[in-house]
């Protein structure tokens, strides 16, 4: 897509001294800025050129309002969103600006989040599940890969690669990281549309899959019975779930760590589910500090207690409940390379987005998926996978107070 074309002026002296369209008047990248007079003004290293020909961009702005919209990340989404300003080229060009926009979180999302968080973490992120995946299958379906359906990052031999080839080499890593075998049963934490049930049933293994979407669940039956699997699926939380017979022989959870941020009860219930020797496959997006999310995106894409991977937390708990950890892979690479594909197919089935679900949710899925990838490009967000194996010994488990002597002890 390439800006439309439309009447140019030949200065920048008209914008307002502040907001988001000062912002782009001074940044190298080329783009336009159409205002709401329907001229247009040539930004960034196009603006010396009166025929905007070099530009990546057009920002249209609806109102004057518009055109002094705070240079605060959550506000400018806010304004796409609403179509305030609209957007038309080079979406990661503009992404390129995120690092001059101010994150302001409210007060009011602090507050609700540490109430919520407190009373009910289970019951919060029950609820944030089922509002970003209440939509139709068919609307994820849109943009994410059409063979395993996976909701994650794949692994990419090469850029070149598509997504469903990207998915199927992560099934084969899963299915050799954790020495699977006909007959094994395993457990799928949050198992999305049922991938690894597809992959794995159709070798001879059981999975029980686990989720907290019912549309998911209702998917992954339904494949079960057409394909004739070896599996069950059941709308559940993990930390509640109980192995029926015996504990399993292996278990994955991809992409579901973010939505499990209590490590400490989470590394406790993994060691409880499996068998002495099991082995856990885990991957999911990370972060460096635990919560940091930005306002906008736990206001309207991941509610509740979201939270990127802290991979230095999940390794400790790990270790300290009885598992040694065998392999640790930084995949930042290819998850930024799936969300490029996914924001791309987005794009590409707009017209069947927005008719079926509103202009809207596309804008916001827009943001979600062209930021995410942006965020995986800078290394703002990295991505990795752990393997696990479950020890004879439970783990030294050290409680608070134990913690806390551990911390005084090491200080000098």
């Amino acid at each position: 897509m390439t800006p439309a074309s439309g009447k140019l002026a030949t200065t920048p002296s008209t914008l307002p001294r502040t907001g988001l369209a000062a912002l782009l008047a001074q940044l190298s990248i080329p783009g336009e800025i159409q205002l709401p007079n329907g001229s247009i003004i040539p930004v960034g290293d196009n603006s010396s050129s009166s025929s905007g020909s070099g530009s990546l961009y057009r920002v249209t702005f609806t109102s004057e309002i518009a055109l002094r919209t705070p240079m605060i990340e959550r506000r400018v989404a806010e304004a796409y969103v609403s179509g305030l300003i609209d957007v038309e080229g080079h979406m990661p060009a503009l992404f390129n600006a995120r690092a001059a926009l101010r994150e302001k979180v409210p007060l009011r999302q602090k507050i609700q989040f540490v109430y919520d968080f407190l009373r009910s973490a289970t019951r919060m992120n029950a609820k944030a599940i089922g509002e970003h995946y209440g939509q139709d299958d068919d609307f994820y379906l849109t943009f994410i890969d059409k063979r395993f359906r996976f909701y994650t990052h794949g692994l990419f031999a090469n850029p070149e690669e598509s997504i469903e080839q990207a998915s199927e080499h992560k099934l084969e890593k899963i299915w050799a990281s954790l020495d699977l075998k006909r007959g094994m049963r395993v457990l799928d934490i949050g198992g999305g549309w049922g991938g690894v049930t597809q992959y794995c049933g159709a070798r001879g293994v059981h999975v029980t899959t686990l989720t907290l979407a019912p549309n998911g669940a209702r998917y992954v039956q339904r494949l079960i019975e057409e394909k004739g699997l070896s599996g069950r699926v059941f709308l559940e939380d993990f930390l509640a779930h109980e192995p029926e017979d015996e504990p399993y022989d292996a278990a994955v959870s991809l992409g579901a760590i973010e939505h499990l941020p209590d490590y400490r009860r989470f590394a406790s219930k993994v060691w409880d589910v499996l068998k002495p020797g099991a082995k856990f496959y885990l991957d999911g997006s990370a972060a460096v500090t635990k919560y940091a999310i930005s306002s906008w995106t736990r206001e309207n894409v991941w509610r509740g207690a979201h939270s990127f991977m802290t991979v230095q937390d999940i390794m400790g708990e790990l270790l300290n409940y009885g598992f040694s950890v065998d392999e640790v892979v930084n995949e930042t690479r290819d998850y930024e390379w799936t969300m490029l594909e996914w924001a791309r197919r987005l794009d590409v089935n707009r017209e069947e987005i927005v008719a079926g679900y509103g202009e809207e949710m596309y804008r916001t899925f827009r943001v979600f998926l062209w930021g995410g990838a942006h965020a995986f490009r800078t290394r703002n967000l990295q991505a990795y996978h752990l393997v696990a194996e479950r020890l004879e010994e439970r783990g030294p488990r050290p409680g608070v107070l134990t913690r806390a002597w551990q911390f005084l002890g090491k200080l000098r």
